[in-house]
């Protein structure tokens, strides 16, 4: 057996390996320690292994995915060593054959289709990645749905775009330079191969026909299909027809941005206090799935995103929302029901799912349809909601209405669906019914009325009485054979129970292969509509989000984005959705503002006190254009705004100290990264930038961005900050536009109105923020002393901004002269290594005299 098992290990790799043994999978050696702290379940040791213990611990088969849930989420990889024959065929192959066992399957991060592995509102990406032709191609697989997607892209892109899929696995060729993927076989990843993977898996003889995939695409396509061959074991898991997903449909968004604006997914992790947490109000699975992959990718053409919003804008009808949503809600996740069936890991409780799904769909189609004037989108969705009348139908008349999750039990084939199945069954009921008179007849002849006819799975059917009346059976006579003595009762058989028994099993094992065969059909005939299955789950999710941001622009008074041509932002009242509905939950009310970004003023400078709501405003406004371009009604009274091709945000300090990053180096890398990309059509939120060094190299490098921003990159922008010498630039630059949040002090305490006004606030209030956060009241006397003296000393020299107003833009200036040192020069031409003792004296002296002229000439 230990044999077997290293062979089977040594395929398994890095892989836990659950080795199947009985009703429980074993881990042995390294697999056993690594697992069993993982678990926290005991650590054992049996046998022996080159004169050691062999470490060993198990899990039963019957709670498996429990135990795999939590060792995928503690970054292992799993490989099922299942046996492949029963114990019965292994001793027909002689008395001391081991069951053959084989690796039936990998289970890793990217590869899961199980419920209980799963979040049912989250997608799970597994991404390939790979470079030919210059470009670096992205190829993203949801397995649990099957949905697949192939990207093409500048390799300086691709940090933006794998942090849209935040894939749950990432694999790419040996030697690819990230550290966070797994390395397969460079020969995976071949071009042409991947294209022949691609053909041969849609049945297609060119790829044209799926979509115009440059060389780096299929490369990533190829490896992706490649590892998912490796992992299904040669079963390959279900994959939708690959979508081309062009990097210019949807607004870029590097991963600082996505952190920074917490879009899916909070900073301090999960989804509570993320925008989309705020905005979903889908009621399945498939639609928060999609909610979330909306918000991640907000779309660039007007179009598209004109058509969302007049879906979202039918659902603002109260009756049909509410029958919408109502309707959508008792659907089962049809996309994932599908993708286990196609990874052979579903049943009959999937097949119900499908045909319960289906027919609810085909309603709601029927309901949408009457509908007059229907817009484009939902035009576009209800034919897939339908066509699948015949299918639904076979599967109602074959399916009981509440299948068991166990189909190795069998009892879910209707009744009537298959005479010769349902003959079956009467006689194995007709067989339950004679052992039950052959109870109520051994009674009478016995004389032992708690005589009972009982069932186990070692046993059959068997007699069981209480052993003080044992005795009366035990004779020779009697007609029974013993056959068990328990504590407190004696077991028995009979010729006549026997016979009976032998029918009922006979019947009751004709009866499962028959309703296994049924299975086998009904589950080739739903692979068969695997497409338009596919088709019907997306357009209901797409029904799904419309109605969920329908509900919520209703509850929290959203209006619909106007698109523009021209890159404007004019938000009329806007409001944070994360932070308005945590001030609401307080009893409080937040505070709406304006912003009016345009041709004049595309680039807004705001001052004003911490905690005034600086940070605020600038993340409202980014998420009130990201919602826009998903397709969402905004928090705002009026809304007006130009597409937005990428979306940047530089707010907040954070550290990287695992790549050797200060809090101000990662900001300058964030800066940098902006001003690097950043388009006129782009908007930019920047917060204090340059507070992480001291006061002169912060304030140049404030200044240089702010020039930068403006007469560079031209991008619509608000940048907050402190540095109130910033606003001498409004008399050079001529989009640029003073603003700040404003604050009053009342008796000596600090009032935050949290209001945007014109023009720059006339100080920072910073003491009475450090006021209102406690700090000592000794140490706050001492800071308004030096603050003063600080001030009077500002007033003398003109402050550090003191000379800047003459500063010429981006001028370049000449470099002077380096002034000479004689002192210097000296101490350069000198060759140590060549000098006597006497020389070196003589040298010294006149570096003296040097350093003394040096010192009499300033």
């Amino acid at each position: 057996m230990m044999a077997q098992y290293l062979r089977l290990k040594a395929e398994a790799g890095d892989c836990l390996l659950f080795y199947r043994m009985g009703d429980f999978f074993e881990l042995f050696f390294d697999d056993a320690r690594r697992a069993a702290a993982a678990l926290d379940i005991a650590l054992t040791a049996r046998g022996e292994h080159d004169g050691q213990k062999v470490p060993m611990c198990g899990v039963p088969v019957h709670a498996a995915e429990t135990y795999l849930a939590r060792l995928i989420k503690a970054g292992f990889s799993v490989a099922i060593a299942e046996q492949t024959e029963s114990p019965a065929e292994a001793r027909a192959r002689g008395s001391k054959a081991l069951v053959e066992r084989a690796i039936v399957r990998f289970v890793t991060a990217g590869t899961l289709t199980e419920d209980a592995l799963l979040d049912a509102r989250r997608a799970n990406w597994l991404v390939a990645l790979a470079d030919a032709g210059g470009q670096t191609g992205l190829a993203a697989a949801d397995i649990s749905t099957g949905r697949f997607e192939i990207v093409e892209l500048p390799p300086e892109l691709l940090d933006a775009e794998l942090a849209h899929y935040a894939a749950a696995e990432l694999i790419a060729p040996e030697g690819w330079p990230r550290g966070d993927v797994q390395p397969r076989p460079r020969a995976d990843f071949d071009s042409v191969a991947g294209e022949r993977r691609l053909c041969d898996l849609f049945g297609v003889a060119t790829p044209d026909g799926l979509g115009g995939f440059g060389r780096a695409g299929l490369a990533a396509a190829g490896g992706l299909i490649a590892y998912l061959d490796h992992v299904g074991r040669g079963r390959l898991p279900f994959l939708q027809r690959p979508q081309q997903r062009m990097v210019a449909q949807h607004m870029l968004i590097d991963a600082a941005t996505r952190d920074s604006l917490e879009i899916v997914q909070a900073q301090g992790g999960g989804r509570a206090g993320s925008l989309l947490d705020a905005v979903d109000r889908t009621v399945t699975g498939a639609g928060a799935r999609l909610l979330a992959a909306d918000l991640g990718a907000p779309l660039t053409d007007r179009g598209a995103i004109e058509a969302r919003l007049d879906l979202v804008g039918l659902f603002h009808d109260p009756a049909l929302r509410h029958d919408v949503r109502a309707t959508l809600r008792a659907l089962p996740d049809l996309g994932r029901a599908l993708g286990r069936l196609v990874a052979g890991r579903g049943g009959p409780r999937e097949l119900a799912q499908l045909r319960d799904g289906l027919a609810e769909a085909r309603r709601l189609r029927d309901r949408l349809d009457r509908l007059p004037d229907p817009p484009a989108l939902l035009a576009a969705l209800l034919p897939a909601l339908g066509g699948h009348a015949a299918f639904v139908d076979l599967l109602s008349r074959a399916l009981v209405p509440s299948p068991p999750l166990d189909a190795a039990q069998g009892g879910y084939i209707a009744e009537g669906y298959d005479a010769a199945l349902d003959a079956l069954r009467g006689l194995g009921g007709e067989g339950r019914r004679a052992i039950a008179a052959l109870e109520a007849r051994f009674r009478d002849q016995t004389g032992i009325a708690a005589l009972k006819i009982r069932h186990n799975a070692v046993l059959g059917y068997h007699i069981e009485v209480p052993a003080r009346h044992a005795d009366r059976l035990m004779a020779a006579d009697s007609g029974f054979t013993h056959r068990q003595t328990l504590a407190g009762v004696v077991r028995f058989n009979a010729p006549e129970l026997h016979d009976q028994a032998q029918k009922v099993a006979h019947a009751g094992a004709h009866a499962l292969a028959a309703e296994a065969a049924h299975l086998e059909e009904l589950t080739a005939e739903a692979l068969g509509r695997r497409e338009p299955i596919a088709a019907a789950a997306d357009a209901l999710a797409r029904l799904d989000v419309a109605a969920g941001l329908a509900e919520r622009a209703v509850e929290g008074g959203w209006t619909r984005p106007a698109l523009a041509d021209r890159p404007v932002l004019e938000i009329g009242g806007g409001r944070h959705p994360v932070v308005e509905a945590a001030v609401a939950a307080t009893g409080g009310r937040f505070v709406a503002n304006d912003c009016a970004l345009g041709d004049e003023s595309r680039l807004w400078l705001v001052t004003g006190p911490n905690m005034g709501g600086k940070s605020t405003f600038l993340r409202q406004n980014a998420l009130i254009v990201l919602l826009a371009q998903a397709g969402s009604h905004v928090p705002a009274e009026t809304a007006r705004l130009g597409i937005v091709d990428r979306l940047f945000s530089r707010v907040g300090a954070s550290d990287n100290l695992a790549r050797g990053r200060s809090t101000f180096m990662v900001e300058m890398v964030e800066t940098a990264a902006i001003l690097a990309q950043a388009t006129p059509n782009s908007f930019v939120i920047l917060d204090e930038v340059g507070r992480g060094t001291s006061t002169y190299d912060g304030l140049a490098i404030a200044w240089a961005v702010v020039e930068a921003v403006h007469g560079l990159n031209r991008s619509r922008c608000l940048f907050a900050t402190h540095y109130h010498e910033l606003t001498r630039l409004a008399g050079s630059l001529e989009s640029l536009s003073l603003h700040h949040v404003r604050a009053r002090e009342w008796k000596g305490d600090l009032v935050l109105l949290h209001e945007v006004a014109p023009g720059p606030a006339d100080r920072s209030y910073g003491l009475a923020v450090a006021k209102l956060a406690g700090l000592p009241p000794a140490v706050l006397a001492r800071a308004r002393d030096v603050l003063g003296r600080l001030e009077a000393g500002r007033a003398r020299t003109g402050g550090i901004a003191a000379g800047l107003d003459d500063l010429p833009l981006f001028a370049a200036a000449p470099p002077e002269a380096p002034a000479a040192d004689p002192l210097a020069d000296a101490l350069d031409a000198l060759d140590p290594d060549a000098m006597t003792p006497r020389e070196a004296l003589d040298a010294l002296y006149a570096l003296k005299r040097l350093a003394r002229a040096a010192a009499r000439d300033g």
